[in-house]
């Protein structure tokens, strides 16, 4: 297909891209305005027109299922930092509900610049496809490749055929993945883009990839034969290159958010040197016990700084060049390093690794009891190779690795491997296994946690009659079938609220990362808890929303915040007042950074529409966690945080410490048990009326009216939230 340019306008193309793959139609119709102002871009669009193309009965393997990536009208401005963000949406195979994931690099920018603020893509092609928009000559086109079960494979064909034709690497962007994203649910999406600043073997420039990694929408691509989306395009020239309303005033904004982070991050979390993999050594803190260790028992060990930021910078990671991923940030934090494979079919291969992140550090370090940092840069590159999702990968290999501890599990289930804590050989071929579906254990996992608890569970029932279900749901750990990203919250109720109703994709952070600000004290009362629940997500998923990294905000304190008075200022308004400028600069408006974010509220009901019309009067009982993530789940865990329980246990009895040490540790771990439960269900209750939510978490007619969201709802959805208004008994969780 062939189209014609447009200018940028406000930041934003003014189009969609739809293609389907079974007739090959593709179309480039115009972005409602409507729409358009009301989404505003990124995750609240791509939630829109995921709502428009399926219905109640639509599933994740379904053809209709669309793949959709989109920008916002932020995203894609070197001028200001942190402006690479774009959004993967899709039902989740590994959940049901709507999966969303935000990823970096410069295919989000690349799209718009090609003349379109989302990409949407439906039917299943047969064979494996790749899908080529040539911002360059404005052409669009689907074409049938040879089948590559590698994303790096893909990554150097693509190169050879474009550089081929004489096109520069600077100029293309593209979307990959592999085959684990065949083989699980939790496929992830490699964002692919030519670093030209950074050091190799053999010379200088390099490919670099972020991911799209959570809620399986590599594997909604897979599912689709598209092997690789490639997005070839130029930056926008002029005096207003991007169409905004003021565009002095946006440059200016830029400068001041770009001088915020060159002064504090140095002396801050130095994210341009460690990464955000320096966050291990705090959440490990004694007085946190917040790094979750042998999937998360414990929360805290001394061997932690092996596998920081602090290592990596110090031995692994390649400083020299730009560590961007995107121009203009220079927030700086995308590290990664060199390493020789111990495994696998490309073992002693010296490759580049782009992280690991906190999440992936974290995952395949300590929540495996792994403390070899080379380790989890190889168990990071093979996930990238393969198109699958670290945090997934890891939480599922973390709770087969206790299945061993208890007992649940034997080397003969495993096909020979001993996956105890610690074995680092047995873990990296559980990943190969697992990417290539090899053996009924590793195809069992390559369905998600729940399957595999299932599957867990019948095998212990054929084996011993007795049903263990009910201790192995303890430590399986999910919400709404997502597995958990990787902070351990027993000391930290919002970010237990967080994991269990805040994030309507499941159990991640990106909603409502709280769990830093808490552990700092920033919300001492119950109602300051709840609050954040609802003032913290509008500004993360807003970002989202507008094309924006969350980094530069929530992890560069700017000084100016500290001097505020009667506000929150861990969510360091000061800077948030920046953003705002950038804001009102680009789009022509003139609102607070309160009211901009505010709008997030549309797309958080939508989404939490979509989740009821697949849960239905059971939605509250899918907003919960497991009990591993609110307590101690055993007496020896309890015993293991001690004096830190039994404390809590005296101010919950309101008796001294005398009489907590005399009582029997199986009686006070319940009733620290039993009182978290109680709490956390008060945040949720205050939390769903906040959001004007009834105690079902379903939102009111009202609340989706004053909202504006009812009038773009389907007919079918209306229905569905109409007729479940008047829900009387609450389906809690067990």
């Amino acid at each position: 297909m062939h189209y014609e340019a447009t200018k940028l306008n406000h930041g934003y193309a003014g189009r969609i891209l739809t293609i389907d793959l079974p007739s090959r139609a593709i179309e480039a119709p115009m972005l409602d305005e409507h729409v358009r102002d009301y989404f505003l871009g990124g995750r609240g669009l791509g939630l829109y027109l995921l709502h428009q193309s399926v219905t109640s009965t639509t599933r994740a393997t379904d053809p209709e299922n669309p793949l959709i990536l989109a920008n916002g009208p932020l995203g894609g401005i070197p001028q200001f930092p942190g402006t690479a963000k774009a959004m993967a949406v899709s039902l989740s195979p590994i959940t049901g509900v709507p999966g969303v994931s935000n990823f970096g690099g410069y295919f989000g920018a690349f799209l718009k610049y090609a003349g379109f603020d989302a990409l949407k893509v439906t039917g299943k092609a047969g064979r494996d496809v790749m899908i080529i928009i040539d911002g360059l000559k404005h052409q669009v086109a689907v074409e049938e490749i040879a089948h590559l079960d590698e994303a790096f494979d893909l990554e150097r064909m693509i190169d050879e055929r474009y550089t081929g034709l004489g096109i520069d690497r600077r100029h293309i962007a593209f979307m990959s993945t592999g085959i684990g994203a065949d083989h699980t649910t939790f496929g992830c999406i490699n964002s692919h883009y030519f670093d030209m600043t950074k050091p190799t073997p053999n010379g200088r420039g390099i490919y670099r990839t972020k991911q799209a990694g959570r809620t399986g929408i590599g594997s909604v691509m897979s599912g689709k034969g598209i092997r690789a989306i490639v997005v070839l395009a130029a930056y926008p020239q002029g005096e207003n290159p991007y169409g905004a309303a003021d565009w002095e005033r946006a440059k200016d904004a830029g400068k001041r958010l770009h001088q915020v982070v060159k002064e504090v991050d140095p002396t801050s979390l130095r994210m341009s040197r460690k990464g955000s993999a320096g966050l291990i050594t705090f959440m490990s803190k004694d007085e946190y016990q917040s790094l979750p260790v042998n999937n998360f028992q414990a929360g805290s060990d001394p061997r932690a700084p092996q596998i920081c930021g602090s290592h990596y910078e110090e031995h692994l990671f390649e400083h020299r060049g730009m560590d961007g991923c995107f121009p203009g940030c220079n927030l700086q934090c995308n590290k990664g390093g060199w390493v020789t494979l111990v495994s696998g079919a490309h073992k002693g291969s010296r490759v580049w690794v782009d992280g690991p992140e906190y999440e992936t550090a974290a995952g395949f370090g300590s929540n495996l009891g792994i403390w070899n940092p080379e380790f989890i840069l190889e168990a990071n590159w093979h996930c990238d190779n393969y198109g699958i999702d670290t945090i997934s990968t890891a939480t599922i290999l973390a709770f087969v690795m206790e299945c061993f501890q208890r007992g649940f599990l034997t080397s003969a289930a495993a096909d020979g491997l001993e996956l105890a804590w610690g074995n680092e050989g047995a873990a990296l071929e559980f990943i190969h296994r697992l990417a290539r579906g090899q053996g009924e254990l590793y195809k069992q996992a390559g369905g998600g946690m729940l399957p595999l608890v299932d599957w867990v569970a019948a095998g212990c029932k054929a084996k011993t009659g007795r049903d263990v279900r009910g201790e192995l749901d303890l430590f399986a750990m999910q919400t709404k079938g997502l597995p958990f990203s990787f902070y351990r919250t027993h000391r930290s109720l919002s970010m237990q609220g967080s994991y269990a109703a805040a994030s309507d994709i499941g159990a991640h952070h990106a909603a409502a990362w709280l769990i830093k600000a808490d552990l700092l004290g920033a919300f001492p009362t119950f109602e300051e808890k709840a609050w954040a629940l609802i003032s913290y997500p509008r500004v993360r998923l807003g970002n989202d929303n507008l094309g924006l990294c969350k980094l530069p905000w929530v992890d560069v304190f700017n000084p100016e915040s500290a001097r505020r008075t009667d506000t929150d200022i861990h969510i360091n308004p000061a800077s948030q007042e920046i953003y705002a400028d950038f804001f009102n600069s680009m789009l022509g408006t003139d609102m607070s950074w309160e009211e901009i974010f505010a709008q997030t509220d549309r797309d958080i009901n939508l989404q939490r529409v979509m989740n009821v019309v697949r849960f239905g009067d059971k939605t509250r009982a899918y907003d919960w966690i497991p009990d591993r993530a609110i307590g101690p789940t055993d007496d020896a865990l309890y015993e293991g945080e001690g004096d830190y329980n039994d404390g809590e246990v005296a101010g919950i009895l309101g008796v001294s410490s005398e009489e907590v040490a005399a009582m029997a540790t199986s009686r006070k771990r319940i009733v620290l048990m039993d009182y978290r439960k109680q709490e956390l269900q008060r945040l949720i209750d205050v939390y769903y009326a906040e959001r004007g939510w009834n105690r079902a978490g379903i939102p009111f007619i009202d609340t989706l009216q004053e909202l504006g969201l009812w009038s773009y709802l389907t007919a079918e959805t209306q229905a569905k939230i109409a007729g479940l208004q008047e829900i009387v008994e609450i389906v809690a969780p067990a």
